[in-house]
């Protein structure tokens, strides 16, 4: 890292009073462009994910420590204090760290902090300069506000699970969610992105502001195209196992040893692909010509590619694709990910010191400055682990 250049966001504090993982999502996020994110816990039970193992974070022998994986996925480059702020000290303590905080980051229900008058109202007028990012499940008005919002209901209730998963027709048809909980994760990167607009836009007018992020919100917001799909042409879209609703041939398709992806992007790669399947009559016939002559006659394609990639090895016909230009990949487990080459040389996995375990992976940041690299220099922490030394920074009595 330059000598001459701070991180992003050196000298913000943020106050991470949110867990699981939509808000410790996003304060991580703003820790690994340099913020200096002080994790407020529960004493003794700490963030809801110190609990979800196995698996945990394994010793130089192998051996389970006490810290979750779920919880270090999302909690790295923080320090974690241990305060009960639902008692008067406690409130009184997180008060004090708020008004020399640049960012408060909250996921509790709707007025939910109010009572400990740490809610944006109660701390906005002597702390002008505030910005406070409030993430629920349905946001802080319309008929839902008060419920509680959880990613898998989110998946369901945001149309996302209407669109995924296999064909309802086909054997093993009907909702899915997806595999990683991505509403919260979405939701975490919008609440990213509103603060660095917030703090940009403090620098010209010296005032916070809150932000209201709703999981419903984020989620629907990110169907993109698919919410386009339905806007624009009044039918909601529906499962389709592995196809993709507006190209074709984008798709999983059977080699005759394993599984690939075909991703024929426009009409040029689509006669490339034609030449190397030896069908050159597909690319000037009238119903494939176009991608949109291909959408409408998709069946009678896919019959045809499905016969022909059945006669060669998904290696072989990766080889020969790649040589022209037509996009294609296998489908891989999560170790084969990592133990890809590409994956490897932009370095992925990372590991960082650990108390405990010695050392504790990470997924690198797939943010890459050229100036001022994103650093890994704290591991997600031991609850309370830097309490004493956080309160002493802000001239507070341990």
């Amino acid at each position: 890292m330059s000598h001459s250049r701070r991180a992003p966001l050196a000298g913000i504090r943020v106050l991470d009073l949110s867990r699981v993982l939509a808000g410790p999502f996003c304060a991580q996020t703003l820790a690994d462009l340099g913020a200096d994110v002080i994790k407020v816990e529960r004493p003794g039970t700490g963030d809801d994910t110190r609990a979800w193992g196995p698996p945990y974070v394994r010793d130089a022998q192998g051996n389970d420590t006490s810290e979750s994986a779920y919880f270090t996925s999302t909690n790295r480059n923080k320090r974690s204090i241990a305060i009960d702020i639902a008692s008067p000290e406690g409130t009184a303590v997180v008060r004090k760290l708020a008004s020399q905080c640049d960012v408060i980051i909250e996921n509790f229900k709707v007025g939910g902090l109010k009572k400990y008058g740490l809610d944006y109202e109660s701390l906005q007028a002597e702390m002008p300069g505030l910005i406070y990012c409030s993430i629920t499940g349905f946001g802080q008005t319309g008929p839902f506000a008060h419920r509680p919002g959880y990613d898998f209901m989110i998946q369901g209730m945001g149309g996302l699970m209407s669109i995924t998963g296999e064909r309802d027709d086909l054997p093993g048809g009907g909702p899915q969610k997806a595999g990683v909980a991505v509403t919260d994760v979405f939701t975490g990167l919008y609440g990213a992105v509103a603060i660095l607009g917030a703090l940009r836009e403090r620098d010209r007018s010296g005032l916070g502001q809150h932000i209201d992020l709703a999981l419903l919100d984020c989620h629907v917001a990110m169907l993109s195209n698919q919410n386009l799909n339905y806007m624009t042409s009044g039918q909601a879209p529906t499962r389709a196992g592995n196809a993709h609703q507006n190209v074709v041939p984008y798709q999983v398709f059977k080699t005759s040893d394993d599984f690939m992806i075909l991703a024929v992007g426009n009409d040029s790669q689509f006669r490339a692909f034609c030449q190397v399947v030896g069908h050159d009559e597909w690319a000037s016939d009238p119903r494939f010509v176009t991608n949109s002559a291909r959408i409408v006659n998709r069946v009678a394609l896919i019959a045809l590619i499905e016969a022909q990639m059945l006669t060669r090895t998904r290696d072989d016909w990766m080889s020969a694709l790649e040589a022209v230009g037509v996009p294609c990949g296998p489908i891989q487990t999560i170790d084969q990910v990592f133990d890809h080459p590409q994956v490897k040389a932009r370095e992925l996995w990372r590991e960082i010191g650990h108390p405990v375990a010695g050392t504790a992976p990470t997924t690198a940041s797939p943010i890459n400055y050229s100036a001022t690299p994103v650093q890994y220099t704290r591991h997600a922490p031991m609850l309370g682990e830097h309490t004493d030394e956080v309160l002493r920074e802000f001239g507070i009595e341990p």
